[in-house]
């Protein structure tokens, strides 16, 4: 998996520290959204049910190197 320094950075703290790579590669290969930012960033949703929240993946342009990855408190499914 590819990624940015600051990713690296990033999952070290204790709330991203308990984000494994396969939940990432999961939303990456099978998102339940996707969006293009204004910056041409990726955002990438999906459900993780091992623990019942949803994980937002922030790629780069590319669409490949995750920049980062985050528990997102506030995403709604769309119905």
């Amino acid at each position: 998996m590819k990624c940015t320094q600051y990713f690296l950075f990033i999952r070290g703290q204790p709330d991203r520290a308990i984000i494994k790579d396969e939940w990432i590669l999961k939303t990456i290969t099978n998102p339940l959204k996707a969006e293009v930012q204004t910056d041409g960033r990726i955002r990438k949703w999906g459900f993780i049910e091992e623990i019942g929240k949803y994980l937002r993946v922030v790629l780069l342009e590319d669409g490949e190197t995750v920049h980062n990855a985050f528990l997102d408190r506030g995403f709604k499914k769309e119905e």
